[in-house]
């Protein structure tokens, strides 16, 4: 059976601001061209980055020609001069923001055991707020609606972002990407890829599973989470940021995938829904040890100088993606929708 998720493209998101509306509309071949300067002046607006409609969206529209993950976007725009400019100023805002405002980790001698140690030791420090824990034991069907419509931004492209690393890398580090990445792609199974299943439980759930249904609903913390991503798998100087955010990806996502299937269970939801979380139980469990050890170790001790950038990265992920359930969270403790409003542009 065709997947929904090929036949039935969403309307493309609303713009939230003069600089994703440009964008937008260069993408769509409705206007001739969009400059640098409007970027720069998005920046200079920006009160928080990570946080800013306006450039967050634009960032989004951007990785989306690239990904071909929204129908509506001239494929041949992909490589524009002048989006590609755009595009550029935005990130070499957004990773400047970003290495201001997470620390970076102490750094372990470049080895393969020394640096999953590290990586296992961060991830078992990082404090940030428990959004599974919150599901599992606490969160309304209403929440649990706003839990998917949140996930769907990555979960429904899930994988593709770290994909970008594969041809960058070499040796037992690429081994090792391309074998957690089989998994992610169902093994040859089309109906296991795990983006399939997470739609499939979007349809249990009674949501409409099409990308991108549910970007206008979800704020600009989640687009930076997802835009992250993407930074670091697209620019290959990056690639050891996207190593090391999967890495920590991969470690903090076993146990919080039981509690979300056991609050899914909860809230009455059947297989067909929980089945995702279920899958993830297990294989995480083995991919933390692939990801942490043989990819980001392995890469390591290939490339020492490649170990700042893979320790950012994998803090980087847990920061981010702290802040993304930071502000579900606080939303929910006060009765409150974690989605914004969606306004016209």
């Amino acid at each position: 059976m065709t997947s929904p998720l090929l036949t039935s493209p969403a309307p493309l998101p609303s713009a939230r601001g003069p600089l994703g509306d440009a964008v937008r509309k260069r993408l769509t071949g409705e206007a001739d061209a969009v400059t640098v300067r409007s970027a720069q002046a998005a920046v200079a607006a920006a009160s928080d980055l990570l946080r800013d409609d306006d450039v967050q969206l634009a960032l989004f529209l951007l990785y989306a020609s690239a990904y071909g993950s929204l129908p509506g976007l001239d494929p041949r725009l992909e490589w524009d001069p002048e989006l590609i400019a755009v595009r550029g100023v935005l990130e070499a805002a957004f990773e400047q923001r970003l290495r201001e405002v997470v620390p970076l980790p102490e750094m372990p001698e470049p080895t393969v055991d020394a640096v999953g140690r590290a990586l296992f030791t961060l991830a078992a420090d990082d404090d940030g707020p428990s959004l599974s824990r919150y599901l599992a034991r606490k969160a309304t069907p209403e929440q649990a609606r706003e839990f998917f419509l949140q996930r769907s931004v990555y979960t429904l492209r899930e994988a593709d972002p770290h994909s970008w690393a594969i041809p960058r890398l070499t040796g037992r580090a690429k081994a090792a990407l391309v074998e957690i990445q089989s998994d992610e792609y169902g093994g040859g199974r089309p109906e296991r890829v795990h983006a399939e299943i997470f739609a499939a439980a979007m349809r249990g759930a009674d949501l409409d599973d099409t990308y991108g249904a549910y970007v206008d609903d979800v704020p600009a913390i989640t687009l930076a989470s997802h835009n992250m991503m993407s930074m670091f798998g697209l620019n290959r100087r990056l690639v050891g940021a996207i190593v090391g955010h999967l890495a920590a990806f991969e470690m903090t996502s076993s146990i919080p995938n039981k509690l979300y299937a056991d609050g899914l269970r909860r809230l009455g939801y059947g297989e067909d829904v929980t089945d995702y979380f279920d899958e993830h139980v297990e294989a995480d469990a083995v991919h933390e040890q692939i990801a942490a050890r043989d990819l980001a170790g392995g890469l390591a001790e290939d490339r020492p100088d490649l170990l700042p950038d893979i320790m950012f990265g994998a803090a980087a992920c847990l920061a981010v993606d702290g802040w993304v359930g930071e502000h579900i969270l606080e939303a929910w403790s006060r009765n409150e929708s974690s989605l914004r409003e969606r306004v016209d542009a």
